[in-house]
C-alpha cells in the first residue's frame, strides 16, 4: 500500500485552511464593517454640511461641503461612466497654497473644454479619480484623495450625478461564498487525486 504523500498533503491542507480563513474573516468582518459603512453614508446626505476635509476621511463621503476656489490650476477629465466624462478643477483655496478638486460637471463629448474661473463652490463630498493599480493597494492601504462635487455645473456641462449609496459596491458575501467554494472544491481535488495514487 503507498504512503499518502507528506509535503503535498501539507501544503494542500494550510490552502485550504487558508481559503477557509479568508472566506471567514470576508463573512464575519469584513461585511459587516462595510454594512455599517453603507449605512452612515445613506444617512450622510441629510447630514449637516462640513468644512471640505484637509486630509482622506472615508465617513465624510456623500456630505455636505463647500469650498473658495480662489484660483483655478488646471481642468482635466476622467471616466463617468454613462455620464461620458467629468471635468475637475484644481483650485487653490487658501493663502498657504492648500489645493483640492472641484469636479465642475459632465460631458460626452471628449474633446469639450470649459473656461471656469472659480469662486464660491457648494455640493457634496466624493472619492476623486485613482489611477492606483488594484494590485498595489492590496499590499500598500492609500487613502484616496477627496473630491467635492459641484451641485451647479460650470456653464455647458451637464449637472453631476447626485450621490447614489446603491452605486457603492458591497462584495463581501460573494467574496466568502468564493473563498469557500474554492477551499470545498480544493479539497475535493486532492482527495480524488490521492485516491487514484492510491490505487495505482
Amino acid at each position: 500500500m503507498k504512503r499518502i504523500p507528506v509535503l503535498p498533503t501539507i501544503l494542500v491542507v494550510v490552502a485550504v485552511a487558508v481559503m477557509i480563513t479568508l472566506g471567514l474573516w470576508q463573512g464575519l468582518v469584513r461585511l459587516p464593517e462595510k454594512e455599517a459603512q453603507l449605512a452612515q453614508l445613506a444617512a450622510n446626505p441629510a447630514q449637516p454640511p462640513v468644512a471640505f476635509p484637509r486630509a482622506p476621511d472615508d465617513r465624510l463621503l456623500f456630505r455636505r461641503s463647500a469650498a473658495l476656489c480662489r484660483e483655478v490650476n488646471g481642468i482635466s477629465r476622467a471616466g463617468a461612466g454613462s455620464a461620458g466624462y467629468r471635468l475637475i478643477a484644481e483650485c487653490r483655496t487658501d493663502a498657504g497654497g492648500r489645493a483640492i478638486k472641484v469636479q465642475l460637471g459632465t460631458t460626452r463629448d471628449p474633446f469639450k473644454e470649459v473656461r471656469w474661473t472659480g469662486g464660491a463652490v457648494r455640493g457634496w463630498i466624493s472619492h476623486a479619480p485613482d489611477a492606483t493599480p488594484m494590485i498595489s493597494r492590496l499590499f500598500r492601504r492609500v487613502p484616496q484623495e477627496m473630491l467635492l462635487v459641484a451641485d451647479t455645473p460650470a456653464a455647458g456641462l451637464a449637472a453631476n450625478t447626485r450621490p447614489d449609496v446603491g452605486l457603492v459596491p458591497n462584495n463581501h458575501l460573494a467574496y466568502a461564498g468564493q473563498w469557500l467554494f474554492f477551499a470545498g472544491l480544493a479539497g475535493v481535488i486532492y482527495v480524488v487525486a490521492l485516491r487514484r495514487r492510491m490505487g495505482r
